[in-house]
């Protein structure tokens, strides 16, 4: 008896062990929970969450297909803190939506630079900077250089990056 006890307790240690370890030891880590912005819209000085409830509208503008609307909103955002990097991650994707990848580029390098510089650029953020770049290189013709950027942000969230774009409700 003691060594089939034994054996099924080994047993059950090794299928538990095994079950959580995936997750851990070369399997598949959690997915990431990429930024949005609404969780951030409490932060900051009076100019920052102002700025960032501009954003939060223009996403929303965004999601109703009112793209004039939601550009409007984002340019406030900037005239009312120039120095908030989720305006500048707003309007690339908007750029990337509309295939003008030099513009997209250009509001991701100011974007990514800001939270360089601010100190916020975790994984839940540069997700969505590989991905929105590795969007725009792809459509500038440049699979080469998008492939590694658009995987790794796939890979890291799978629920938001799994079909190769950002929409406004995922970034809301």
């Amino acid at each position: 008896m003691p060594f089939v006890y034994r054996s099924s307790a080994i047993v059950l240690f090794a299928c538990l062990f095994g079950v959580s370890a995936c997750t851990h030891l070369g399997g598949r880590e959690p997915e990431m929970q990429p930024l949005r912005l609404s969780q951030l819209a409490a932060e900051g000085d009076a100019a920052r969450r102002a700025s960032l409830r501009l954003v939060v509208e223009g996403l929303d503008a965004d999601v109703a297909r009112d793209s004039g609307r939601a550009q409007s909103r984002y340019q406030r955002a900037l005239v009312v803190d120039a120095t908030n990097p989720y305006a500048y991650l707003a309007i690339s994707r908007q750029h990337v939506e509309a295939h003008d990848f030099e513009r997209a580029l250009q509001f991701l390098d100011r974007a990514e630079a800001l939270l360089r510089m601010q100190g916020e650029l975790a994984d839940e953020v540069a997700v969505h900077l590989d991905g929105l770049r590795g969007g725009a290189l792809y459509d500038a013709g440049d699979v080469e250089a998008s492939a590694p950027l658009l995987d790794r942000a796939r890979s890291l969230a799978p629920s938001v990056w799994g079909d190769g774009e950002l929409q406004a409700d995922e970034l809301r």
